[in-house]
């Protein structure tokens, strides 16, 4: 799966002001982040999935797959908290052009270690694709442990993990123990040099949706071994990702590529635009970042 090394964009799903998919804002999406991403995450929790219906995803999937500028692979996403639901929704997607799935670990239910493991078994025994998992217990109010996703690793069609714990033991532990070609994913813009130093061979970024470059520059010095130079890289990024999540994201990444005439900022309720405050930080830290680029 060296295919899916480096950057993936968790691409957002861009609407018109009725609220409707926006393809032409999505076909300028897919054009500006080619520039620097490996790899096109389509229908994560950055592009709205939760309020979008499965038609929407489908078509939005499959106008990825026909507006793909440069060929890249495509992870789709496929999750939730009704394990056979996920499993009915991988027989019916089209997979052709897809390279993998990324599915979250279920949410609100807050399972055992053992029922996270036999969800993303049933997943994987279903799935045509291989799958990565995705940890992210802000989001899910529970943790996948470094051993579940070891256990997980083993399964012959689970190949790597999208890790959002923001724990760099959990990380290393799975790093230490796992198969030599099991993938170790930043899940966190902000930890993606960190994960790159112990061994990650990538990450799964909502920034990369206005800062592909940046993305691309940082993950070739890490690959290269030039590690102070990946995080110089990262540091560019310091200021304006904590703004991105303060209102909801991806309320605060749309708002940043309105400004750079990506897409429009709006979002679907229960999520709202940025507020007044949110846009004037947003601002006042992207033109600073301007500014120090020259």
């Amino acid at each position: 799966m060296k295919k899916l090394y480096g950057t993936g964009v968790a691409l957002v799903t861009p609407f018109t002001q009725t609220l409707a998919v926006d393809y032409s804002s999505l076909k300028k999406l897919l054009r500006h982040t080619a520039s620097g991403v490996d790899y096109y995450v389509v229908m994560g929790t950055t592009g709205e999935s939760a309020t979008c219906s499965d038609d929407e995803k489908n078509k939005v999937l499959q106008f990825t797959k026909e507006n793909n500028p440069k060929r890249l692979p495509i992870v789709y996403g496929i999750g939730g908290n009704n394990t056979q639901g996920v499993v009915s929704s991988i027989k019916k997607t089209e997979f052709d052009g897809v390279d993998a799935i990324l599915s979250v670990s279920p949410y609100y239910n807050k399972p055992s270690q053992e029922g996270i493991c036999r969800h993303f078994e049933a997943i994987a025994d279903a799935s045509p694709v291989p799958v990565i998992l995705y940890n992210v217990p802000g989001r899910t109010s529970s943790n996948m442990t470094a051993e579940t996703t070891l256990r997980l690793a083993h399964h012959k069609n689970i190949v790597g993990i999208k890790e959002a714990s923001g724990n760099i033991e959990q990380c290393m532990r799975i790093i230490k123990h796992k198969p030599k070609d099991f993938l170790l994913l930043s899940g966190d813009d902000m930890w993606a040099s960190a994960l790159y130093a112990i061994g990650g061979k990538g990450v799964i970024s909502v920034l990369a949706n206005a800062f592909p470059v940046i993305f691309k520059k940082m993950k070739n010095q890490a690959f290269a071994g030039n590690l102070s130079k990946a995080y110089q890289e990262q540091l560019k990024l310091l200021e304006i990702n904590a703004p991105m999540y303060e209102e909801g994201s991806p309320v605060g990444i749309k708002y940043l590529l309105s400004k750079i005439a990506v897409c429009n900022p709006h979002v679907r309720l229960p999520l709202v635009t940025a507020s007044e405050d949110l846009r004037n930080k947003i601002d006042t830290v992207y033109q600073h970042m301007k500014a120090k680029r020259g």
